[in-house]
């Protein structure tokens, strides 16, 4: 079978957490998170970036720290992980979902205006498969609204809009690290500041309340609880094997790149005969990637080449279930405007297998499984 995701492996990651162990630091904020730190930090043009146990985890603190409360409003995709929302579901705001648009399958900046109302707060990007939304739009209607933007970016680590790293465009940012994602250390995330401004709030909020970091800078002779915060640092640990993997991530990048133009290059046919749909760029934009993806005809049709491609040993998947129409969505949340687009492109999508080190011969197996069943 081939797999449709295989987390990555350096091959330094087991030497770095036996010196983690070495360290006699394990807990948060050791010195290979402040590696992590620096190297992401650098990599994105960040003032400041802080690990976080997930990327679950950054969306809570940049609600928190975009102040969000209950009654207020977030203005956010419905084709997202539920993560997305639950952060500010968490803070007691309402969620208000609008379309996307079918070429990105990120939010549709031409709905967002319409959706504002006078208990709106933030407006909550994803940057879908890694491709950034329409950013310099949506700055525009955040700025003339005093609207707080956050960008989900979990899966847009070392993507860019514009020559600027996607997690730094907007308020807040916030990078997933699960072992889904390009670079991985199991579980974790990452939130990043574009300015200094919100860093001794993004601190407490991370020190569980305190104002430890400050402590350890010298500027409080103690520390003490300050505000409202959880433990939102990972293990040392974690950071350990993520450095394994930063240290490393050009040829990561890279590798991902060549399966993702393979793929591209060899369904061309397809496409242009009509017969699928493909990934589209935008100009402006510099993807990681992160995924490739397909649209067959309809939802039958995308499940019958799932199928195809299974009974040929290849796992394909589909992704998210739009939030607005469930359980939760509906209890938290309203869609604002026409479904347009969002479940049908959704029904249409399938990830094909993409995954640091996939062997050559499994990608041609699985051209050869889309082209065949085409060709029926």
């Amino acid at each position: 079978m081939i797999d449709f995701n295989v987390p990555p492996i350096t091959g330094k990651e087991s030497a770095y957490i036996a010196q983690a162990f070495a360290n006699k630091k394990i807990c948060g904020d050791g010195p290979f998170t402040k590696k992590c730190h620096r190297f992401l930090q650098e990599k994105t043009g960040a003032a400041a970036v802080y690990l976080t146990t997930s990327g679950t985890s950054a969306l809570e603190m940049a609600a928190i720290l975009s102040g969000i409360g209950p009654g207020d409003e977030v203005i956010l995709p419905s084709y997202t992980f539920c993560s997305t929302a639950d952060a500010f579901v968490a803070r007691g705001a309402r969620l208000v979902f609008v379309d996307i648009r079918p070429d990105t399958m990120n939010i549709d900046e031409t709905k967002i205006e319409a959706a504002i109302t006078d208990r709106t707060k933030v407006i909550a990007v994803v940057h879908y498969a890694g491709v950034a939304c329409e950013m310099d739009t949506i700055l525009d209607i955040a700025r003339r609204h005093g609207l707080k933007v956050v960008e989900d970016a979990a899966q847009a680590v070392g993507s860019y809009y514009k020559g600027k790293a996607l997690g730094t465009v907007g308020d807040f940012g916030c990078f997933s690290f699960h072992e889904t994602k390009n670079y991985s250390m199991g579980e974790g995330g990452a939130l990043l500041l574009p300015t200094l401004e919100k860093r001794d709030e993004a601190e407490i909020c991370r020190e569980k309340g305190t104002d430890r970091s400050r402590f350890f800078r010298g500027q409080v002779d103690k520390y003490t609880w300050v505000d409202y915060g959880s433990s939102y640092l990972p293990s040392d640990i974690n950071a350990a094997y993520l450095l394994a993997q930063l240290e490393m991530f050009d040829e990561i990048f890279e590798d991902r790149m060549r399966t993702w133009h393979t793929y591209d290059e060899a369904l061309k046919p397809l496409r242009e005969a009509g017969l699928i749909e493909t990934q589209v760029i935008p100009e402006g934009c510099t993807h990681n990637a992160h995924m490739y993806y397909i649209k067959a005809r309809d939802l039958a049709e995308r499940t019958a080449l799932i199928q195809h491609l299974k009974d040929r040993g290849i796992l394909a998947v589909f992704h998210y279930i739009p939030l607005h129409s469930s359980p939760a969505g509906l209890k938290f949340g309203r869609f604002s405007g026409e479904d347009v687009y969002t479940t049908r492109e959704s029904d249409r999508l399938l990830r094909l297998p993409l995954y640091y080190r996939i062997a050559p011969e499994d990608t041609a197996r699985v051209i050869e499984g889309v082209l065949s069943f085409y060709s029926r």
